[in-house]
């Protein structure tokens, strides 16, 4: 791989962005970021408490400055929040500098993966998780969809494999 390109990770909540990020770095020697946990850093509190306090619209703030400072790196996978790509700044910024993957997961399995989370403002204290995850799909999946170089389906696959059908897609 002569020339270091950005590897973006787009997808639902659950999906395994950041599994995935981590072996799909690893694999390809670049350097891993996860725009939550930048996010947790940069602030000292965790994505539950920032959202408790500043609401969706602050936390969006934040994460919308972090991708952008993020994506101007060169080499690095970066595993995005779900709600990243409600930001047409953000989609821009990801479409732009970097290869896009949509990691597709369906409901079942974001419910599988995430009903004992409580890291999860959005569906952690929601009375029907999976009307929330549906809403949330409805309203992200074409944007996730309209961004994407590469779409790869995490439902039934261990992460090996994803990282594995990934690199084949993308051609690196």
């Amino acid at each position: 791989m002569a020339e270091k390109r950005n590897i973006f990770l787009v997808g639902p909540m659950g999906a395994g962005k950041s599994t995935i990020g981590r072996q799909l770095a690893r694999q390809l020697h670049l350097e891993f970021f996860d725009s939550d946990t930048e996010i947790e850093r940069r602030t000292g509190a965790d994505i539950a408490w920032v959202f408790e306090l500043e609401g969706e619209e602050g936390f969006r703030a934040r994460e919308e400055k972090v991708i952008e400072e993020l994506t101007e790196n060169t080499g690095i996978v970066l595993a995005t929040g779900g709600g990243s790509i409600l930001s047409k700044e953000s989609r821009n910024r990801l479409s732009a500098r970097g290869i896009v993957v949509y990691l597709q997961t369906p409901i079942e399995k974001q419910l599988a993966r995430t009903q004992r989370d409580k890291r999860r403002p959005l569906i952690a204290e929601a009375e029907d998780p999976r009307a929330v995850l549906e809403e949330l799909a409805a309203i992200r999946n074409p944007l996730y969809e309209e961004i994407a170089d590469v779409v790869v389906r995490t439902d039934e696959q261990n992460a090996k494999f994803v990282v594995d059908k990934i690199i084949e897609q993308v051609g690196l």
